[in-house]
């Protein structure tokens, strides 16, 4: 009885489907697949659609199509199944099975209504042979639908089990995400924790499944939004394509035009002077002819009066001749013209070259969204001033940035110096009264600035030269502020990640830093990341946790990382050019602010060992410019600024070193109290 289920479920089932074969076609390798299923596959496989051609999923055989013009839905319409295919699926296939009436009294000659149908044997039963169906011992567990009344039923296809060929799977082992039968738990998944029957768990998958519907509708419409914005971006593209297209060969025209009217001046210029040439020389001709005739006449009449006997004839026609010289007046009548000798046409090959060399019809400009321009002049932070850095390093002052609206004790985190119509403005960043400050000296008179900020700022970069950017981490913002020298916020760029170090890379980009994940991005304006240098990479494992950030003055990345304790020099590729990570004495406890003058000069801050750190353009280290003695304590930000001066940030304040060759200038400095 059950010979139709294993016909069907070994020989009618779609390998790809696993379904009982809907419309089958049989391809030239001889294997058979649902018609919706094999141009299904075939759609995936972008060398199947080039070759018009069926391909097989399990031979990858090719199966050419009588007409590859048509739709590829329809390539598989006329591959018929083979006539064995189609003889079981006439025999045992979904139709085949009549349900109306029972199938053994059938057998018997009998037309019994039918009431019930077992999937497992694959027959329709009536009343009484249901009974005796149920008596059989091996027959009991099978599946037995109730067919009576006017209730349809949809024959559910029973999975068996590869292993034990006759037990149906009515199982999941969620251990091994597998479906199993009743002997497979009890052999080999006895000892797996959760094991329940796969009918128990078809509602959360239904409803899974409906969730992932969902998901895909959703993400079809946001697809097909996308494409809709992209097509009318594409017809708008190319309408204006259309108008510069237009636009060009209008300016062509246009110098064609004026080639023609200068060529049509030169043409009237030679008609003209042409005309003139040749009207002289008709005129001569006709001159010449003249005189021919007068000499023909002059000679007839000597003739003539040689042939006379009349003496005194031939004393006049003598005298006639000396007294008129009829070819001299010719001659002086022409010379006494201005004549064209000879018309020529002179080409300067080269200067015609040239001015069509020059010849700008217009330019194509081409604006790139979010690409990074790597050749434009980066923005250096440090070039206010030159640093000695040979001299003996002084410190004249500190400046007190505690001021009216703090809540807590300032504690710093970044400095720098912009010079803002000629006053030196200090602008720190203080973390725990999340606020900016600006610190001068005008008219000499000393004044501050305050701009709350909704988080505790930490880097701080220029942007332009009354300018800066700092990073919010708390808010995961970028603001910008005008330094005019009091602050003014200009915006809040929000960002995906939260950023701390910061530098100006050029005009529109920036890098900054992130220790979770441990990465160094260059961003757009918007905030937006063009690309992200992250610690992955095997030569990268120094980005542990990169803190402070400056531009170096060749555009490259200088990257103090406080976890792998090194200075990492990156292009803004994130190539590596150099890594300073000393060990044994000199090495640094815990790198914090960096900066990098207009000469190539590093200096580092280590904010563990209380010194700075002067390192040469390449990394290399030249010795401590500061160090406790010095009156240094935990340094963290570090620039430098008007007239030479060196800023170095503290928790608690400001201090300006200047140098023993330098003339103190009590005007210099910014509001000075020693702590």
């Amino acid at each position: 009885m059950a010979t139709s289920q294993k016909l069907t479920e070994h020989f009618l089932t779609c390998t790809i489907c696993t379904e009982v074969f809907d419309k089958p076609c049989t391809l030239v390798c001889n294997h058979t697949f649902c018609r919706k299923c094999v141009v299904s596959y075939t759609k995936t496989r972008p060398e199947a659609i080039s070759a018009k051609s069926l391909l097989c999923p399990f031979c990858s055989k090719m199966t050419k199509v009588s007409a590859p013009e048509r739709p590829v839905e329809e390539w598989a319409d006329d591959v018929k199944p083979s006539f064995v295919i189609q003889g079981l699926l006439d025999s045992f296939g979904p139709g085949s099975k009549d349900t109306t009436h029972c199938s053994y009294c059938k057998e018997e000659g009998e037309t019994t209504p039918a009431t019930s149908w077992c999937s497992i044997c694959d027959d329709a039963l009536c009343e009484r042979c249901i009974r005796v169906h149920r008596r059989i011992p091996s027959f009991r567990h099978h599946d037995v639908v109730d067919m009576s009344g006017e209730t349809k039923v949809r024959v559910k296809r029973k999975v068996m089990c590869k292993i034990h060929k006759d037990e149906s799977i009515k199982y999941i082992c969620k251990d091994c995400k597998t479906a199993v039968c009743q002997k497979c738990c009890t052999i080999h998944h006895r000892k797996c924790d959760l094991v329940v029957e796969i009918e128990s768990e078809i509602p959360a998958m239904k409803t899974e499944l409906r969730r992932n519907k969902a998901d895909l509708l959703k993400k079809q419409d946001e697809m097909k939004t996308h494409v809709k914005k992209q097509t009318s971006k594409v017809n708008e593209e190319f309408t204006l394509y259309l108008q510069i297209e237009s636009n060009i060969k209008s300016a062509g025209l246009k110098a064609i035009e004026m080639i023609k009217v200068k060529e049509r001046n030169l043409l009237a210029e030679l008609k003209a002077m042409s005309d003139r040439h040749i009207g002289e020389l008709k005129a001569d001709i006709k001159s010449v002819e003249m005189s021919v005739q007068m000499y023909q006449q002059q000679a007839e009449l000597i003739d003539q009066t040689l042939q006379s006997e009349c003496d005194m004839g031939v004393y006049e026609m003598y005298q006639g001749c000396e007294a008129v010289d009829v070819e001299a007046v010719g001659v002086a009548d022409v010379k006494e013209k201005r004549r064209i000798a000879r018309i020529m046409f002179r080409q300067d090959t080269d200067k015609l070259n040239r001015a069509l060399d020059d010849l700008q019809l217009g330019e194509i400009d081409v604006l790139y969204e979010d690409v990074l321009d790597l050749k434009v002049t980066p923005v250096l932070q440090d070039t206010i001033n030159l640093l000695d850095l040979k001299a003996t390093p002084v410190l004249p002052d500190t400046i007190n940035v505690g001021v009216a609206g703090d809540t807590y004790g300032a504690n710093l985190m970044d400095v720098k110096v912009l010079v803002v119509n000629g006053t030196d403005t200090v602008v720190i960043t203080d973390i725990i009264n999340n606020s900016v400050k600006s610190f001068y000296t005008r008219n000499k008179q000393p004044g501050h600035s305050r701009l709350s900020l909704g988080g505790s700022p930490y880097g701080i970069t220029k942007l332009k030269d009354n300018q800066v950017a700092v990073t919010v981490p708390d808010t995961r913002e970028i603001v910008t502020v005008q330094v005019n020298p009091d602050l003014v916020l200009l915006s809040a760029i929000t960002t995906s990640k939260q950023y701390r170090g910061i530098t100006s890379l050029t005009p529109s980009t920036l890098a900054a830093s992130s220790i979770s994940p441990p990465c160094v991005d260059i961003l757009n304006m918007a905030g937006h990341v063009l690309k992200s240098i992250r610690p992955d990479h095997p030569r990268r494992n120094i980005l542990k946790n990169p803190n402070f950030l400056c531009t170096t003055r060749t555009g490259n990345i200088l990257v103090c990382d406080r976890g792998s304790k090194c200075v990492v020099c990156l292009t803004p590729e994130g190539d590596e050019v150099f890594t300073y990570s000393p060990t044994g004495d000199t090495a640094m406890g815990w790198p914090h602010g960096i900066t990098s003058t207009s000469t190539g000069d590093i200096l580092v801050t280590d904010n563990h060992l209380h010194r700075v750190l002067h390192l040469t353009e390449s990394g290399q280290f030249v010795r401590n410019i500061l160090t406790s003695q010095d009156a240094v304590q935990s340094p963290r930000g570090v620039c430098v600024g008007g007239r030479g001066r060196m800023y170095v940030c503290t928790a608690y304040g400001v201090q300006t070193y200047r140098h023993s060759s330098d003339h103190i200038d009590p005007g210099d400095s910014c509001t000075a109290v020693s702590l």
